[in-house]
Protein backbone atom coordinates (compact mmCIF):
# COMPACT_ATOMS: atom_id res chain seq x y z
CA UNK A 1 0.00 0.00 0.00
CA UNK A 2 3.22 1.82 0.87
CA UNK A 3 4.52 1.51 -2.26
CA UNK A 4 1.49 2.20 -4.45
CA UNK A 5 1.14 5.93 -3.05
CA UNK A 6 4.89 6.73 -3.72
CA UNK A 7 4.25 5.55 -7.16
CA UNK A 8 1.27 8.22 -7.31
CA UNK A 9 2.94 10.49 -6.03
CA UNK A 10 6.32 10.20 -8.40
CA UNK A 11 3.76 10.70 -11.44
CA UNK A 12 1.68 13.60 -9.84
CA UNK A 13 4.77 15.56 -9.30
CA UNK A 14 5.94 16.68 -12.83
CA UNK A 15 2.68 17.87 -13.73
CA UNK A 16 2.76 19.56 -10.34
CA UNK A 17 6.07 20.85 -11.00
CA UNK A 18 5.25 22.15 -14.34
CA UNK A 19 1.96 23.60 -13.26
CA UNK A 20 4.66 25.79 -10.74
CA UNK A 21 6.58 26.73 -13.51
CA UNK A 22 3.48 27.56 -15.93
CA UNK A 23 2.77 29.59 -12.90
CA UNK A 24 6.08 31.25 -12.34
CA UNK A 25 6.29 31.81 -15.75
CA UNK A 26 3.23 34.00 -16.55
CA UNK A 27 4.51 36.05 -13.29
CA UNK A 28 7.59 35.85 -15.14
CA UNK A 29 6.40 37.32 -18.60
CA UNK A 30 3.60 39.67 -17.25
CA UNK A 31 6.85 41.35 -15.45
CA UNK A 32 9.18 41.19 -18.19
CA UNK A 33 6.10 43.27 -20.78
CA UNK A 34 5.02 45.44 -17.87
CA UNK A 35 7.44 48.10 -19.53
CA UNK A 36 8.88 46.72 -22.36
CA UNK A 37 8.47 47.92 -26.33
CA UNK A 38 9.29 46.03 -29.13
CA UNK A 39 9.53 49.55 -31.17
CA UNK A 40 13.17 50.22 -30.06
CA UNK A 41 16.72 49.11 -29.79
CA UNK A 42 17.03 46.86 -26.60
CA UNK A 43 20.07 48.80 -25.18
CA UNK A 44 21.11 50.58 -22.64
CA UNK A 45 23.13 52.61 -24.36
CA UNK A 46 22.38 54.21 -27.98
CA UNK A 47 25.90 54.68 -28.88
CA UNK A 48 26.77 51.22 -28.92
CA UNK A 49 25.77 48.68 -31.62
CA UNK A 50 23.72 45.47 -31.27
CA UNK A 51 25.38 42.73 -32.42
CA UNK A 52 23.19 40.31 -34.12
CA UNK A 53 24.55 36.29 -35.10
CA UNK A 54 22.95 34.98 -38.25
CA UNK A 55 23.22 31.37 -39.13
CA UNK A 56 21.40 29.59 -42.24
CA UNK A 57 21.03 26.00 -42.92
CA UNK A 58 19.97 25.29 -46.55
CA UNK A 59 17.33 22.69 -46.46
CA UNK A 60 16.00 21.93 -50.00
CA UNK A 61 16.81 23.92 -53.60
CA UNK A 62 13.62 23.57 -54.67
CA UNK A 63 13.81 25.18 -58.51
CA UNK A 64 16.59 26.55 -60.65
CA UNK A 65 14.69 29.06 -63.06
CA UNK A 66 17.61 29.72 -65.47
CA UNK A 67 15.83 31.62 -68.31
CA UNK A 68 14.45 33.79 -65.32
CA UNK A 69 17.68 33.33 -63.35
CA UNK A 70 15.77 32.70 -60.54
CA UNK A 71 16.91 30.31 -56.92
CA UNK A 72 13.75 29.34 -54.86
CA UNK A 73 15.69 27.62 -52.27
CA UNK A 74 14.04 26.26 -48.62
CA UNK A 75 16.21 27.75 -45.70
CA UNK A 76 16.22 27.62 -41.98
CA UNK A 77 17.32 30.94 -40.54
CA UNK A 78 18.52 31.57 -37.39
CA UNK A 79 19.07 34.43 -35.57
CA UNK A 80 20.74 35.64 -32.09
CA UNK A 81 20.99 39.20 -30.63
CA UNK A 82 20.81 40.01 -26.30
CA UNK A 83 17.87 42.16 -25.33
CA UNK A 84 19.17 44.32 -22.56
CA UNK A 85 15.67 44.71 -20.78
CA UNK A 86 14.40 40.73 -21.24
CA UNK A 87 16.76 39.82 -18.12
CA UNK A 88 15.78 38.33 -15.10
CA UNK A 89 17.09 36.62 -11.90
CA UNK A 90 16.08 33.03 -12.17
CA UNK A 91 16.41 32.24 -8.63
CA UNK A 92 12.99 34.49 -8.01
CA UNK A 93 11.16 32.54 -10.41
CA UNK A 94 12.15 28.83 -9.44
CA UNK A 95 15.07 28.97 -11.20
CA UNK A 96 13.47 29.19 -14.63
CA UNK A 97 16.12 29.82 -16.78
CA UNK A 98 14.43 29.49 -20.64
CA UNK A 99 10.83 30.69 -21.72
CA UNK A 100 9.01 30.88 -25.33
CA UNK A 101 7.14 34.06 -26.41
CA UNK A 102 5.38 35.30 -29.71
CA UNK A 103 8.22 37.05 -31.56
CA UNK A 104 5.70 39.79 -32.26
CA UNK A 105 6.56 40.75 -28.63
CA UNK A 106 9.91 41.70 -28.64
CA UNK A 107 11.92 43.71 -30.67
CA UNK A 108 13.47 41.71 -34.20
CA UNK A 109 16.25 42.64 -36.50
CA UNK A 110 14.79 43.63 -40.00
CA UNK A 111 17.28 41.39 -41.88
CA UNK A 112 15.99 40.95 -45.06
CA UNK A 113 17.55 39.29 -48.49
CA UNK A 114 18.89 41.90 -50.69
CA UNK A 115 18.68 40.20 -53.77
CA UNK A 116 15.13 39.09 -53.40
CA UNK A 117 13.52 38.14 -56.58
CA UNK A 118 10.08 37.37 -55.04
CA UNK A 119 6.65 39.68 -55.80
CA UNK A 120 5.35 39.17 -52.18
CA UNK A 121 7.04 41.01 -49.32
CA UNK A 122 7.81 37.64 -47.79
CA UNK A 123 10.01 36.70 -44.77
CA UNK A 124 10.56 34.51 -41.98
CA UNK A 125 7.39 32.87 -40.43
CA UNK A 126 6.73 34.46 -37.39
CA UNK A 127 7.31 31.88 -34.81
CA UNK A 128 8.50 31.61 -30.90
CA UNK A 129 11.15 32.79 -29.71
CA UNK A 130 13.11 31.35 -26.84
CA UNK A 131 14.44 33.81 -24.53
CA UNK A 132 17.17 33.03 -21.40
CA UNK A 133 17.46 34.48 -18.24
CA UNK A 134 20.31 36.32 -19.28
CA UNK A 135 19.06 38.64 -22.24
CA UNK A 136 19.70 36.16 -24.96
CA UNK A 137 16.93 35.67 -27.49
CA UNK A 138 17.32 33.06 -30.32
CA UNK A 139 15.12 33.02 -33.53
CA UNK A 140 14.93 29.89 -35.66
CA UNK A 141 12.32 30.77 -38.04
CA UNK A 142 11.93 28.76 -41.99
CA UNK A 143 11.62 30.69 -45.07
CA UNK A 144 11.01 30.09 -48.63
CA UNK A 145 13.26 32.15 -50.90
CA UNK A 146 13.84 33.24 -53.89
CA UNK A 147 17.05 34.57 -54.87
CA UNK A 148 18.09 36.63 -58.25
CA UNK A 149 21.20 34.62 -59.54
CA UNK A 150 23.40 35.44 -62.50
CA UNK A 151 23.62 31.88 -64.69
CA UNK A 152 26.26 31.55 -66.65
CA UNK A 153 25.01 28.84 -69.49
CA UNK A 154 28.08 28.73 -71.33
CA UNK A 155 29.21 24.67 -70.59
CA UNK A 156 25.45 24.02 -70.37
CA UNK A 157 24.78 20.88 -69.83
CA UNK A 158 28.23 20.24 -67.94
CA UNK A 159 27.93 24.29 -66.57
CA UNK A 160 27.92 24.69 -62.44
CA UNK A 161 26.10 27.76 -61.08
CA UNK A 162 26.98 29.93 -57.71
CA UNK A 163 24.32 31.81 -55.93
CA UNK A 164 24.54 34.28 -53.49
CA UNK A 165 22.06 35.26 -50.65
CA UNK A 166 22.87 38.39 -48.83
CA UNK A 167 20.97 39.11 -45.48
CA UNK A 168 21.30 42.74 -44.08
CA UNK A 169 19.65 45.11 -42.12
CA UNK A 170 17.42 47.34 -43.75
CA UNK A 171 17.22 50.41 -41.66
CA UNK A 172 20.06 50.18 -39.24
CA UNK A 173 23.82 50.77 -40.08
CA UNK A 174 26.81 49.20 -38.96
CA UNK A 175 27.22 51.82 -35.63
CA UNK A 176 23.33 50.46 -34.69
CA UNK A 177 22.95 46.99 -35.58
CA UNK A 178 26.25 44.64 -36.93
CA UNK A 179 26.42 41.71 -38.14
CA UNK A 180 27.98 38.03 -36.91
CA UNK A 181 28.56 34.57 -39.24
CA UNK A 182 27.00 32.02 -36.47
CA UNK A 183 29.42 29.80 -39.21
CA UNK A 184 31.76 30.25 -41.31
CA UNK A 185 29.52 28.20 -44.31
CA UNK A 186 26.03 27.37 -44.12
CA UNK A 187 24.66 24.38 -42.56
CA UNK A 188 24.23 21.41 -44.91
CA UNK A 189 24.23 18.81 -42.27
CA UNK A 190 19.85 18.25 -43.13
CA UNK A 191 19.88 19.33 -47.03
CA UNK A 192 17.58 17.05 -49.16
CA UNK A 193 19.31 15.97 -52.50
CA UNK A 194 18.09 17.38 -55.40
CA UNK A 195 17.81 15.58 -58.90
CA UNK A 196 19.10 18.08 -61.08
CA UNK A 197 21.85 20.04 -58.93
CA UNK A 198 24.51 18.92 -56.92
CA UNK A 199 25.05 21.74 -53.85
CA UNK A 200 29.09 21.17 -53.05
CA UNK A 201 29.34 24.10 -50.72
CA UNK A 202 27.71 27.20 -49.00
CA UNK A 203 30.65 29.56 -47.82
CA UNK A 204 30.02 32.70 -45.81
CA UNK A 205 31.45 36.02 -46.23
CA UNK A 206 31.09 38.95 -44.20
CA UNK A 207 31.01 42.40 -46.22
CA UNK A 208 31.00 46.28 -44.96
CA UNK A 209 29.99 48.44 -47.64
CA UNK A 210 28.98 52.49 -48.05
CA UNK A 211 26.31 53.44 -50.17
CA UNK A 212 26.21 56.72 -52.13
CA UNK A 213 23.29 58.00 -50.24
CA UNK A 214 24.75 57.75 -46.44
CA UNK A 215 27.91 58.14 -45.11
CA UNK A 216 27.54 55.37 -42.34
CA UNK A 217 28.50 51.61 -43.31
CA UNK A 218 25.98 48.55 -43.85
CA UNK A 219 27.36 45.04 -43.03
CA UNK A 220 26.12 42.21 -45.04
CA UNK A 221 26.49 38.61 -45.01
CA UNK A 222 26.60 36.66 -48.30
CA UNK A 223 25.90 32.66 -48.61
CA UNK A 224 27.37 31.32 -52.13
CA UNK A 225 25.60 28.63 -53.07
CA UNK A 226 27.59 26.43 -55.11
CA UNK A 227 25.94 24.33 -57.58
CA UNK A 228 27.14 21.48 -59.89
CA UNK A 229 24.34 20.70 -62.75
CA UNK A 230 23.72 16.79 -63.11
CA UNK A 231 24.10 16.55 -67.15
CA UNK A 232 23.12 12.50 -67.40
CA UNK A 233 19.66 13.72 -68.02
CA UNK A 234 20.48 16.11 -70.75
CA UNK A 235 23.33 13.70 -72.19
CA UNK A 236 20.56 10.90 -72.56
CA UNK A 237 17.78 13.09 -73.42
CA UNK A 238 19.41 16.25 -75.67
CA UNK A 239 22.74 15.84 -76.52
CA UNK A 240 23.13 11.77 -77.15
CA UNK A 241 20.23 11.96 -79.87
CA UNK A 242 22.01 14.52 -81.41
CA UNK A 243 25.50 12.85 -82.05
CA UNK A 244 23.35 9.99 -83.37
CA UNK A 245 21.56 12.15 -86.04
CA UNK A 246 24.80 13.64 -86.41
CA UNK A 247 26.43 10.38 -88.36
CA UNK A 248 22.70 9.89 -90.32
CA UNK A 249 24.34 12.75 -92.25
CA UNK A 250 27.66 11.22 -93.58
CA UNK A 251 25.75 8.35 -94.63
CA UNK A 252 23.63 10.36 -97.16
CA UNK A 253 27.18 9.67 -99.24
CA UNK A 254 26.78 6.46 -99.16
CA UNK A 255 23.25 6.60 -100.43
CA UNK A 256 22.84 5.53 -103.92
CA UNK A 257 22.36 8.25 -106.16
CA UNK A 258 19.48 6.38 -108.35
CA UNK A 259 17.67 5.86 -105.27
CA UNK A 260 16.40 9.81 -104.86
CA UNK A 261 16.86 9.94 -101.06
CA UNK A 262 20.08 11.73 -100.64
CA UNK A 263 18.90 15.09 -100.57
CA UNK A 264 15.76 14.20 -98.74
CA UNK A 265 17.80 12.35 -95.82
CA UNK A 266 19.86 15.50 -95.30
CA UNK A 267 16.60 18.04 -95.53
CA UNK A 268 15.10 14.99 -92.69
CA UNK A 269 18.57 15.37 -90.54
CA UNK A 270 18.30 18.95 -90.43
CA UNK A 271 14.90 19.26 -89.30
CA UNK A 272 15.65 17.01 -86.27
CA UNK A 273 18.23 19.10 -85.27
CA UNK A 274 16.52 22.30 -85.52
CA UNK A 275 13.80 20.59 -82.90
CA UNK A 276 16.61 19.70 -80.60
CA UNK A 277 18.28 23.33 -81.40
CA UNK A 278 14.75 24.79 -80.15
CA UNK A 279 14.10 22.93 -77.02
CA UNK A 280 17.35 23.93 -75.74
CA UNK A 281 16.71 27.83 -76.60
CA UNK A 282 13.63 27.66 -74.58
CA UNK A 283 15.14 27.15 -71.98
CA UNK A 284 18.29 29.32 -71.49
CA UNK A 285 18.18 32.31 -70.76
CA UNK A 286 18.36 35.39 -73.71
CA UNK A 287 22.37 36.06 -73.46
CA UNK A 288 24.61 36.99 -76.00
CA UNK A 289 26.40 33.20 -73.99
CA UNK A 290 25.86 30.47 -76.24
CA UNK A 291 25.79 27.13 -74.63
CA UNK A 292 28.09 24.56 -75.15
CA UNK A 293 25.20 22.16 -76.49
CA UNK A 294 24.12 25.02 -78.64
CA UNK A 295 27.32 26.05 -80.51
CA UNK A 296 27.50 21.83 -81.03
CA UNK A 297 24.07 21.72 -82.45
CA UNK A 298 24.84 25.06 -84.94
CA UNK A 299 28.08 22.85 -85.86
CA UNK A 300 26.67 19.73 -87.00
CA UNK A 301 23.65 21.93 -88.71
CA UNK A 302 26.31 23.64 -90.63
CA UNK A 303 27.91 20.34 -91.37
CA UNK A 304 24.36 18.68 -92.60
CA UNK A 305 23.64 21.88 -94.48
CA UNK A 306 27.17 21.60 -96.30
CA UNK A 307 26.89 17.58 -96.81
CA UNK A 308 23.15 18.30 -98.62
CA UNK A 309 24.85 21.09 -100.85
CA UNK A 310 27.89 18.71 -101.48
CA UNK A 311 25.46 16.00 -102.18
CA UNK A 312 23.15 18.10 -104.73
CA UNK A 313 26.68 18.80 -106.37
CA UNK A 314 27.41 15.27 -106.75
CA UNK A 315 24.22 14.77 -107.83
CA UNK A 316 24.79 16.77 -111.00
CA UNK A 317 28.14 15.21 -111.79
CA UNK A 318 26.49 11.66 -111.22
CA UNK A 319 23.54 12.54 -114.21
CA UNK A 320 25.69 13.72 -116.85
CA UNK A 321 23.31 13.37 -120.22
CA UNK A 322 24.60 12.90 -123.58
CA UNK A 323 26.02 16.87 -124.02
CA UNK A 324 28.77 16.61 -121.04
CA UNK A 325 31.82 17.18 -122.14
CA UNK A 326 34.41 14.07 -121.43
CA UNK A 327 36.33 13.86 -118.30
CA UNK A 328 39.56 15.37 -117.74
CA UNK A 329 42.22 14.25 -117.82
CA UNK A 330 43.79 15.19 -114.08
CA UNK A 331 40.43 13.80 -113.28
CA UNK A 332 40.83 10.63 -114.53
CA UNK A 333 44.62 10.07 -113.35
CA UNK A 334 43.48 11.75 -109.67
CA UNK A 335 39.87 10.29 -109.40
CA UNK A 336 39.49 7.20 -111.20
CA UNK A 337 42.71 5.81 -110.99
CA UNK A 338 44.01 6.76 -107.69
CA UNK A 339 40.88 8.06 -104.99
CA UNK A 340 39.29 4.51 -106.26
CA UNK A 341 41.55 2.58 -105.39
CA UNK A 342 41.90 4.44 -101.91
CA UNK A 343 38.59 4.24 -101.07
CA UNK A 344 37.48 1.08 -102.17
CA UNK A 345 35.28 2.02 -105.60
CA UNK A 346 35.13 -0.40 -107.95
CA UNK A 347 32.24 -1.05 -110.45
CA UNK A 348 31.12 -4.68 -110.94
CA UNK A 349 34.12 -7.30 -112.00
CA UNK A 350 36.65 -4.53 -111.59
CA UNK A 351 37.97 -6.51 -107.90
CA UNK A 352 37.35 -9.88 -108.74
CA UNK A 353 40.37 -12.17 -107.41
CA UNK A 354 40.59 -14.42 -110.14
CA UNK A 355 40.16 -13.50 -114.07
CA UNK A 356 40.38 -17.45 -115.55
CA UNK A 357 37.49 -18.42 -117.55
CA UNK A 358 35.10 -21.38 -116.36
CA UNK A 359 33.26 -23.66 -118.08
CA UNK A 360 29.43 -24.75 -117.18
CA UNK A 361 28.45 -28.30 -117.63
CA UNK A 362 27.56 -29.10 -121.32
CA UNK A 363 31.63 -27.58 -121.51
CA UNK A 364 30.95 -24.45 -122.66
CA UNK A 365 33.18 -21.68 -122.38
CA UNK A 366 31.70 -19.11 -119.47
CA UNK A 367 33.69 -15.63 -119.22
CA UNK A 368 33.79 -14.38 -115.39
CA UNK A 369 33.23 -10.31 -114.97
CA UNK A 370 35.92 -8.44 -116.13
CA UNK A 371 37.33 -10.83 -118.74
CA UNK A 372 37.22 -10.29 -122.39
CA UNK A 373 38.56 -13.25 -124.47
CA UNK A 374 39.84 -13.81 -128.19
CA UNK A 375 40.51 -16.75 -130.21
CA UNK A 376 42.61 -16.72 -133.40
CA UNK A 377 41.97 -20.28 -134.33
CA UNK A 378 38.49 -21.45 -133.73
CA UNK A 379 39.53 -25.07 -135.09
CA UNK A 380 41.66 -25.70 -131.88
CA UNK A 381 38.78 -24.77 -129.52
CA UNK A 382 35.42 -27.10 -128.44
CA UNK A 383 31.90 -26.08 -130.21
CA UNK A 384 30.52 -22.55 -129.60
CA UNK A 385 27.46 -21.39 -129.69
CA UNK A 386 26.75 -19.07 -132.57
CA UNK A 387 28.52 -15.75 -131.33
CA UNK A 388 27.12 -12.08 -131.77
CA UNK A 389 28.49 -10.32 -134.49
CA UNK A 390 29.99 -7.05 -133.51
CA UNK A 391 29.10 -4.31 -135.54
CA UNK A 392 32.11 -3.11 -137.83
CA UNK A 393 34.03 0.13 -137.91
CA UNK A 394 33.89 2.22 -140.97
CA UNK A 395 35.68 0.76 -144.02
CA UNK A 396 37.99 3.27 -145.93
CA UNK A 397 38.20 2.96 -149.92
CA UNK A 398 41.63 1.17 -149.45
CA UNK A 399 40.10 -1.29 -147.35
CA UNK A 400 37.18 -1.90 -150.32
CA UNK A 401 39.59 -2.38 -152.70
CA UNK A 402 41.65 -4.81 -150.70
CA UNK A 403 38.56 -6.81 -150.33
CA UNK A 404 37.76 -6.59 -153.87
CA UNK A 405 41.14 -8.77 -154.65
CA UNK A 406 40.23 -12.01 -152.23
CA UNK A 407 38.56 -15.09 -154.21
CA UNK A 408 35.38 -16.25 -153.28
CA UNK A 409 35.06 -17.95 -150.05
CA UNK A 410 37.19 -17.29 -147.59
CA UNK A 411 38.50 -14.09 -146.81
CA UNK A 412 41.31 -12.35 -144.73
CA UNK A 413 41.98 -8.61 -143.30
CA UNK A 414 45.78 -8.30 -142.05
CA UNK A 415 44.16 -5.44 -139.26
CA UNK A 416 42.14 -8.09 -138.34
CA UNK A 417 38.42 -6.02 -139.28
CA UNK A 418 35.59 -8.04 -140.34
CA UNK A 419 34.08 -6.99 -143.86
CA UNK A 420 30.87 -5.62 -142.83
CA UNK A 421 29.11 -6.36 -146.34
CA UNK A 422 27.04 -9.79 -145.68
CA UNK A 423 29.48 -12.43 -147.32
CA UNK A 424 26.94 -15.47 -145.82
CA UNK A 425 23.27 -14.66 -144.97
CA UNK A 426 22.11 -18.28 -143.72
CA UNK A 427 25.65 -19.26 -142.21
CA UNK A 428 28.49 -17.64 -141.31
CA UNK A 429 31.26 -18.63 -138.79
CA UNK A 430 33.50 -16.36 -136.91
CA UNK A 431 36.65 -16.74 -135.48
CA UNK A 432 36.61 -14.63 -132.47
CA UNK A 433 34.08 -13.21 -129.54
CA UNK A 434 33.01 -9.69 -128.90
CA UNK A 435 34.34 -8.02 -126.27
CA UNK A 436 32.25 -8.83 -122.81
CA UNK A 437 32.75 -5.35 -121.34
CA UNK A 438 31.26 -2.48 -122.81
CA UNK A 439 33.87 -0.19 -121.40
CA UNK A 440 36.73 -2.54 -122.75
CA UNK A 441 38.75 -0.60 -125.19
CA UNK A 442 41.54 -3.27 -125.78
CA UNK A 443 42.42 -3.39 -129.35
CA UNK A 444 41.81 -7.28 -130.83
CA UNK A 445 44.98 -9.32 -130.97
CA UNK A 446 47.11 -8.40 -134.44
CA UNK A 447 47.08 -11.60 -136.89
CA UNK A 448 44.83 -13.19 -139.70
CA UNK A 449 41.15 -13.39 -138.63
CA UNK A 450 39.47 -15.98 -140.87
CA UNK A 451 35.83 -15.91 -141.92
CA UNK A 452 34.08 -18.99 -143.52
CA UNK A 453 31.37 -18.89 -145.80
CA UNK A 454 29.44 -21.51 -147.48
CA UNK A 455 27.81 -19.54 -150.25
CA UNK A 456 29.73 -17.88 -153.15
CA UNK A 457 28.19 -14.45 -152.86
CA UNK A 458 30.78 -12.41 -151.59
CA UNK A 459 31.62 -8.81 -150.94
CA UNK A 460 32.86 -7.59 -154.65
CA UNK A 461 29.46 -7.92 -155.63
CA UNK A 462 27.59 -6.51 -152.74
CA UNK A 463 25.27 -4.30 -152.83
CA UNK A 464 26.25 -0.29 -152.34
CA UNK A 465 23.34 0.79 -150.46
CA UNK A 466 23.71 -1.92 -148.15
CA UNK A 467 27.23 -1.58 -147.15
CA UNK A 468 26.06 2.03 -146.41
CA UNK A 469 23.21 0.92 -144.51
CA UNK A 470 25.79 -1.09 -142.44
CA UNK A 471 28.17 1.61 -141.89
CA UNK A 472 25.67 3.93 -140.72
CA UNK A 473 24.43 1.37 -137.67
CA UNK A 474 28.16 0.83 -136.76
CA UNK A 475 28.40 4.43 -136.52
CA UNK A 476 25.56 4.79 -134.29
CA UNK A 477 26.91 2.18 -132.26
CA UNK A 478 30.17 3.64 -132.04
CA UNK A 479 28.75 6.97 -130.83
CA UNK A 480 26.11 5.77 -128.75
CA UNK A 481 28.78 3.13 -126.80
CA UNK A 482 31.42 6.21 -126.36
CA UNK A 483 28.02 8.42 -124.70
CA UNK A 484 27.83 5.64 -122.27
CA UNK A 485 31.65 5.07 -121.35
CA UNK A 486 31.44 8.58 -121.16
CA UNK A 487 28.53 8.48 -118.69
CA UNK A 488 29.84 5.87 -117.01
CA UNK A 489 33.40 7.85 -116.21
CA UNK A 490 30.78 10.56 -114.74
CA UNK A 491 29.16 8.47 -112.14
CA UNK A 492 32.37 6.91 -111.03
CA UNK A 493 33.95 10.22 -110.73
CA UNK A 494 30.01 10.95 -108.50
CA UNK A 495 30.87 7.66 -106.79
CA UNK A 496 34.69 8.22 -106.05
CA UNK A 497 33.76 11.59 -104.47
CA UNK A 498 30.44 10.67 -102.19
CA UNK A 499 33.06 8.34 -100.71
CA UNK A 500 35.61 10.73 -100.51
CA UNK A 501 33.44 13.13 -98.43
CA UNK A 502 31.46 10.08 -96.19
CA UNK A 503 34.40 9.87 -94.53
CA UNK A 504 35.86 13.68 -94.33
CA UNK A 505 32.30 14.08 -92.43
CA UNK A 506 32.47 11.12 -90.51
CA UNK A 507 35.77 12.23 -89.02
CA UNK A 508 34.27 15.89 -88.77
CA UNK A 509 31.54 14.37 -86.69
CA UNK A 510 33.93 12.42 -84.39
CA UNK A 511 36.32 15.38 -83.72
CA UNK A 512 33.24 17.76 -83.13
CA UNK A 513 32.03 15.29 -80.33
CA UNK A 514 35.41 15.09 -78.81
CA UNK A 515 35.93 18.52 -78.48
CA UNK A 516 32.38 19.09 -77.13
CA UNK A 517 32.99 16.76 -74.12
CA UNK A 518 36.89 17.77 -73.86
CA UNK A 519 35.57 21.79 -73.26
CA UNK A 520 33.81 20.18 -70.19
CA UNK A 521 34.77 21.27 -66.99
Amino acid sequence: MIQISVLCLAMLLPAVVHSAQGHHAQRLLHHLMENYTSALRPVEDTDRALNVTLQITLSQIKDMDERNQVLIAYLWIRQRWHDAYLKWNKEDYDGLEVIHIPSNLVWRPDLVLYNKADDALSGPVDTNVKLRYNGEITWDAPAITKSSCVVDVSYFPFDSQECNLTFGSWTYNGNQVDIFMGMDSGDLSDFVENVEWECHGMPASKNVIMYGCCSDPYPDITYSVLLQRRSSFYIFNLLLPCFLISFLAPLGFYLPADSGEKVSLGVTVLLALTVFQLMVAESMPPSESVPLIGKYYIATMTMVTASTALTIFIMNIHFCGPEAKPVPHWAKVLIIDYMSKIFCVYEVGENCASRSSTRDADGQAVREPGKCQLSKHPETEGPRPPPRIKPQPHLTRAERSLFSTFPLGKYESPDAKVPPADCCKEDRKVSYLPPCCPDDKKAPARGPVAVTCRHGNGLPGGDPKLVRNVEYIANCFREQRATCAKGAEWKKIAKVMDRFFMWIFFIMVFLMSILVIGKAP
